[in-house]
């Protein structure tokens, strides 16, 4: 047993459970808000927005440490050494990466030495910390070992995730019933049992207890239809990953009109008789039951066998209760509060090292039951849940009607227990240790994915990479959703996910080919990318070395390009500095259906684009959870509002036709205030609580808002604001989604339509496709614009901005150019931007005018060529790679068709050098010169006369060499790296004495095609005006 470390609710744990559960839900039920009293987020996740354009120059040029890009940092099952990370480290920190989201994962690599949580484990993750501390990187701790929760094998059986399960016997009444009731066996976990242990296996058998048993009339014989659809999903017992089953809906809906049930099939509350207290401890009932035919219920409860997953074997667990805190406590004790107490205090403020913790996508799956749950229910619900469980199993209790009502109650209770004994417990208690906590709150969640983002300090998505199975673009949607409506400046990412089994991608990617999927990442609202991923290397002398099988984005020091990826990670902190600044801007704000679970995704027609990379169209939007527009919304000027800012300027209901009284009288009121609504008229609510008065209250009130609503579509002034009312047309002919489900809402033409009626202009247009996204901050109105295409554009941009001073800003080279707009009709700015394939640019208006900090007087100069770099090339290859120490190239060539196989399977740095005249006379004639390298695989870095220019990492690769070139002779020296696979096709051909690499995963042959390699030109000096 590991020592408990007293640094977690020490005074809290000893409560009995009961006393606890009931004690946060009376708290809760007596005021605090769904959200929270505690939004003080550690300084580590605040923002301070530059107060002007000098201000925001200065941090765009040379951006601070904090708005680098970050990684996954992957230990593979015990395989790491102090030298490891040291390197590690220290590679990161030279390539500009900010902070790292630290985990230990089993995923098809060999055990290593140090068992993970052993006393070495430990001693090597607070060397890490220091180290971190030392270099000026952040840390982000992982809430378990592996990456689905918490938990761990500390967990024991009854705080682990539980599920109520039942079974039924029938018998004749009239008389004394002696039966022995069958036990409810343990369902089936999502992820099997193989990940079990043996005695977890044991554990998962043995582990009951027994919660009801209920007596009711026996129904006639029913076929399936007579019985609720869908109960799996609606009774909690199952959540597929919305990435990646095809048939999961994003929400469950509940149609307003259902069917009613057979006569004499349904169960009646009023005629339940709980006969508990008969059954003895060996599971015989002892009943005097009454005359007729009588069904049985068994309720006990089961673990759900949710594991810690992919964990190493010394991590491997139960999933610990995530609606309970007393069984977060006690793991929390036993994992971060042993580490805390190896690392020693630290000061709240800490700007590096270890100072945050993070829950991963949700893949432990669901639960649906816990200590005291009828209580709590009963609490908040308004009334006793135990004559309805049968509805649990499908059985239709009163009616179809009532029973999806309880249905939905009771996933609402769950849901509400998640959020508020597992999220937000997490998060209070890692502000008390002053720590953030990140979340990405998305997949098989059982919670309405927002409402769970929105807990975090950090809310994250994730991005699978565009050509891989998983589609994972709501999950940014939604984080960036999360993180305008509950203030937090913030919002990541998970970058570049990816399983390479089937795919020629692995160590194909570099930041030339990432960067149309980086952008649209910061387009869609993202601004710290998480790269997936940088797996620990804990050797120092073999390349590639560690992988994490076949998944994720080859990120780290062993790759052939780190070294010189230091200006792509200057461009990321660009663009993520920008994007940090004051506050977002989006129009509409799409309020999600109640209830749980729930994964937002807009209408079709409110994107355009690829499925994988879909952009937002002119009017950009949010989505809104429930419980944080009833708690946080208010208007102001007419616009709906936030604490923080963030202000939208019309809400979109959902066209579920179901809403709780209490909403609906929010968006009244919001109405009342002066904002904009458009929607349908809800008919009923979804709950039972106070069933069926709740469904009067409801049509009193969305009959005084949208009168009979059956005639036309209309604009209803109420109060100081207006309700657009919607008839069937308004969502006739929506576009499906690519899992074949119709989004809630209505048209996104509909809703424009209103928008432009109250006079609210689209905030960016062009005339070809682009992706954008604005910011706004202290009088300046920030925009990056970003061409998805492989073909060069020219494009007339139209921003809902004023021309008082404008600029252009590019992040790749640091350049701010002057510019001019046209003022269109309706007041807004209008620009031509010629962006290259896959190019992007700020666009920054401004109250004053951008004279003091441009540095360039366009970003787009017409080059002209003064002479060709022909050679010929002294070339240096990087030692210890199977390539010769220097060969002279004549001309420019391919590296992967030279005859010499050392250079033909080359892979990693070489420089080239060489030289080149250039008289006085041209050099003082043109005022600004470049060099263009043609062709570059794959990325470069340029030193001229002996000092460092640039790194070059997109097409075209060139630069301004102004400041470096001189009259006369000039050396140049161009240091081109190419990728790994041309090295391990070699190596393959080869005795494993005699090869170059190692690695853990290598999917290349020999034979294999190899990859163009090198500097290829033709190279050229030129001049612009």
């Amino acid at each position: 047993m590991n020592t408990v470390h007293p640094y977690i609710f020490t005074h809290v744990t000893n409560l009995p459970r009961r006393t606890l559960l009931l004690l946060c839900s009376a708290l809760l039920l007596s005021g605090c808000g769904r959200n929270g009293s505690d939004d003080t987020m550690p300084m580590q996740c605040r923002v301070e927005s530059a107060p002007d354009l000098q201000s925001l120059a200065t941090g765009f040029m040379n951006p601070a440490p904090e708005n680098r890009a970050w990684v996954y940092w992957f230990v593979m099952d015990g395989n790491l050494s102090r030298e490891g990370i040291k390197a590690d480290l220290e590679a990161m920190q030279r390539a500009g990466i900010g902070g790292v989201i630290f985990l230990e994962v089993n995923v098809g690599v060999p055990r290593g030495p140090v068992d993970f949580m052993s006393d070495e484990w430990i001693a090597l993750f607070k060397y890490a910390t220091e180290e971190c501390e030392r270099l000026g990187i952040q840390l982000t701790l992982i809430s378990g070992p592996g990456w689905t929760g918490s938990g761990g094998p500390w967990v024991k059986p009854e705080d682990a995730m539980h599920f109520i399960v039942a079974d039924t016997i029938s018998v004749t009444g009239g008389g004394h019933v002696s039966v022995q009731l069958p036990r409810p066996q343990p369902r089936k976990p999502y992820f099997g049992i193989e990940n079990l242990t043996p005695e977890m296996r044991r554990q998962r058998a043995a582990y009951y207890e027994d919660l009801f048993v209920l007596a009711y009339p026996k129904p006639v014989a029913a076929d399936s239809s007579t019985r609720i659809d869908n109960i799996e999903e609606k009774a909690i017992y199952l959540r597929h990953p919305y990435s990646s089953a095809p048939k999961t809906n994003p929400f469950l809906p509940m149609p307003v009109n259902l069917p009613d049930a057979p006569q004499g099939t349904v169960l009646a509350t009023d005629q339940c008789v709980d006969v508990t207290s008969l059954l003895d401890p060996d599971g015989r009932l002892e009943w005097d039951a009454p005359a007729g035919q009588w069904v049985i219920y068994r309720f006990g409860r089961t673990l759900t066998g949710a594991n810690t997953r992919p964990a190493p074997l010394p991590g491997v667990g139960f999933e610990c209760s995530k609606m309970d805190t007393t069984a977060l406590n006690h793991h929390l004790d036993h994992f971060v509060g042993r580490l805390m107490a190896a690392v020693g205090h630290k000061p709240h403020d800490r700007p590096a090292g270890w100072n945050m913790l993070h829950i991963d996508s949700w893949e432990m799956g669901t639960q649906n039951w816990t200590d005291h749950f009828k209580e709590i229910f009963k609490a908040r619900r308004g009334y006793d849940l135990t004559p309805y469980l049968p509805t649990l199993s499908g059985q239709i209790v009163e009616s179809r009607e009532v029973s999806e009502r309880f249905l939905w109650d009771f996933r609402l209770t769950s849901q509400e227990l998640v959020l508020e004994n597992h999220a937000r417990h997490l998060r209070d208690y890692a502000h008390r240790y002053g720590f953030g906590l990140s979340i990405e709150p998305y997949d098989m969640s059982p919670n309405n994915d927002i409402a769970l983002g929105g807990i975090a300090d950090v809310p994250m998505g994730e991005t699978w990479e565009v050509d891989d199975v998983f589609n994972t673009a709501f999950s940014c949607i939604e984080a960036v959703s999360a993180a305008r409506i509950n203030n937090r400046p913030i919002v990541g990412a998970e970058a570049f996910t990816s399983s390479h089994f089937d795919k020629g991608k692995f160590w194909k990617l570099h930041p030339g080919n990432m960067k149309n999927q980086t952008d649209w990442s910061f387009c869609i609202g993202i601004n710290r990318l998480v790269f997936h991923r940088y797996a620990h290397q804990p050797w120092t002398d073999k390349w590639p070395g560690m992988t994490m099988s076949a998944y994720g984005l080859t990120y780290e020091r062993t790759q052939t390009w780190w070294e010189l990826s230091q200006s792509w990670h200057t461009y990321l902190a660009r663009c993520q500095y920008l994007l940090r600044q004051g506050q977002g801007v989006a129009d509409i704000l799409f309020l999600t259906p109640e209830g749980a679970p729930h994964a937002f995704t807009p209408p079709v027609s409110a994107m355009e684009g690829s499925d994988r990379l879909p952009d937002k169209k002119g009017y950009n939007f949010d989505g809104c959870d429930p419980g944080t527009l009833l708690d946080k919304a208010f208007v102001r000027d007419g616009k709906i509002c936030f604490p923080g800012g963030m202000q939208y300027s019309i809400l979109a209901l959902p066209t579920s036709g179901r809403m709780t009284p209490e909403l609906l009288a929010k968006v009244d009121k919001l109405i009342h205030d002066g904002a904009t609504v458009i929607g349908f008229a809800p008919e009923k609510s979804p709950s039972l609580t106070d069933y069926p008065a709740c469904d009067k209250k409801l049509a009193e009130l969305a009959g005084r808002m949208w009168g009979d609503g059956k005639t036309a579509a209309a604009k209803r002034t109420i109060g100081k604001g207006t309700l657009f009312t919607c008839t069937a047309a308004d969502t006739a002919g929506m576009a499906l989604d690519s899992r074949g489900y119709r989004t809630p809402y209505v048209k996104y033409e509909t809703i424009a339509t209103a928008l432009a009626a109250q006079g609210v202009r689209p905030d960016f247009e062009s005339d070809v496709p682009l992706r954008y996204i604005h910011r706004t901050s202290n009088g300046m109105e920030i925009y990056m614009v970003s061409n998805p295409s492989n073909q060069a554009v020219n494009a007339t941009c139209t921003f809902r901005a004023t021309d008082t001073g404008c600029s252009l800003w590019d992040a790749v080279q640091g350049r701010i150019a002057p510019v001019s707009a046209e003022t269109t009709a309706d007041g807004r700015s209008r620009i031509t931007l010629p962006l290259e394939a896959c190019g992007s640019v700020f666009v920054v208006f401004s109250p004053v005018p951008p004279a003091d900090i441009v540095n360039t007087t366009t970003l787009w100069p017409k080059l002209e060529t003064a002479l060709e770099v022909k050679g010929p090339w002294q070339v240096h290859f990087q030692e210890g790679r199977g390539a010769p120490a220097e060969a002279t190239f004549p001309t420019l060539t391919d590296w992967s068709r030279h005859a010499d196989p050392g250079i033909r399977y080359f892979s990693g740095i070489a420089d080239y050098t060489t030289s080149f005249d250039l008289p006085e006379s041209e050099l003082s004639t043109h005022r600004n010169w470049y060099i263009d390298l043609g062709r570059t695989e794959v990325i470069a870095r340029i030193e001229l006369n002996g000092k460092p220019v640039t790194e070059l990492w997109k097409t075209p690769f060139a630069c301004d060499i102004t400041p470096y070139l001189q009259a006369g002779q000039n050396t140049l020296k161009v240091s081109v790296a190419n990728e790994w696979p041309n090295r391990l096709i070699g190596d393959d051909a080869l005795p494993q004495e005699k090869r170059v690499t190692f690695t853990t995963y290598n999917p290349y042959k020999k034979g294999t095609p190899l990859l163009p390699s090198g500097l290829l030109g033709p190279v050229r000096v030129a001049w612009a005006e």
